[in-house]
C-alpha cells in the first residue's frame, strides 16, 4: 500500500501523549513513514514530551481541533494520512486492517473505524461499545459518509478536493463535515474491526446522555443542514 503519515492533534495532553505514541510504536511498528504531533497551543509541555519520541512536532498556535487537523494535513509528506487523538491507544491489528483494506480497495478516499475505551466504568464501556456495533453500521448504510474523527485514514488529495478542514467548526460535527464532503469525492468505508482505544473522560464528565446527544445532534445537522448546530464545548483533560 502507499506510504502513510500518522497525525496526532494534541492540546494540553501531557498526560496522554507519551502513552499514545508508545502504543503506536508497540502495535504498528514501521507502519508509518512519519508520525506528526500537532502541538495545538498547548501550555503544559505537550510538545516537549512528544519531542522525546521519534516523531515530528509541529506547532499550531490557533487553538481548535480543526486548526490542528489542517496543520497536520498541510505538514504531511504522503498522500495517505491517518488521524488519531492524543488520548488514544493504537490497537493491535489496526495497521493490518488498514493495509489489507487499501490493498483490496486502493480507490478508497477515506476509511474509518470505531473507538472503544480503555478507562471508565466497565458497565459504561460495554454499553457504549454494544450500541456502537448496532448504530454505526446502520448509520453508515443510511448515509454513506460516516467518519470517526479520532480514527480515520484519508487521501490527502481527496481532502484537498473536498475543500480541506472547516476551521470555523470548533469541535462537534467536524468529523461529520469532512466525512460528508469526502463522500462526494469518492468512496468512504467503515471497518468495524479497525478499532482505536480512547479515553472515556468526556462521557464521564458530561454524562452518557448529554455527550451522545451532542454527537448525534450535530451528525444529523450535517445530514439535513450541512452544518453544526453546537458551537461551544468544554475541554476535558483529566
Amino acid at each position: 500500500m502507499p506510504e502513510i503519515t500518522l497525525i496526532i492533534p494534541a492540546y494540553n495532553e501531557a498526560e496522554h501523549i507519551g502513552p499514545c505514541i508508545e502504543s503506536v510504536q508497540k502495535n504498528a511498528p514501521g507502519f508509518f513513514k512519519e508520525i506528526i504531533v500537532v502541538d495545538n497551543a498547548s501550555t503544559d509541555g505537550t510538545g516537549d514530551i512528544a519531542a522525546k519520541f521519534p516523531v515530528r512536532v509541529v506547532r499550531e498556535n490557533e487553538k481548535g481541533l480543526t486548526h490542528a487537523r489542517q496543520k497536520g494535513y498541510e505538514s504531511a509528506s504522503t498522500d495517505l494520512i491517518a488521524y488519531i487523538d492524543a488520548d488514544c491507544r493504537m490497537a493491535d491489528g489496526w495497521s493490518y486492517v488498514v493495509r489489507e483494506h487499501f490493498r483490496a480497495y486502493p480507490e478508497t478516499v477515506a476509511l474509518t473505524g470505531p473507538v472503544q475505551y480503555f478507562d471508565g466504568p466497565v458497565y459504561l464501556r460495554v454499553l457504549v461499545e454494544f450500541v456502537e456495533w448496532i448504530v454505526l453500521p446502520i448509520t453508515y448504510w443510511m448515509t454513506g459518509f460516516l467518519l470517526i474523527g479520532g480514527n480515520f485514514v484519508a487521501q490527502k488529495s481527496a481532502i484537498k478536493a473536498a475543500g480541506e478542514f472547516d476551521k470555523s467548526i470548533k469541535f462537534y460535527g467536524e468529523d461529520a463535515d469532512i466525512g460528508r464532503r469526502l463522500s462526494k469525492v469518492g468512496s468512504v468505508y467503515l471497518r468495524m474491526h479497525m478499532v482505536i482505544y480512547t479515553s472515556m473522560r468526556r462521557f464521564q464528565h458530561d454524562g452518557l446522555v448529554r455527550t451522545s446527544g451532542n454527537y448525534t445532534l450535530n451528525f444529523l445537522s450535517h445530514i439535513f443542514l450541512g452544518r453544526s448546530v453546537t458551537h461551544e464545548y468544554t475541554d476535558r483533560r483529566h
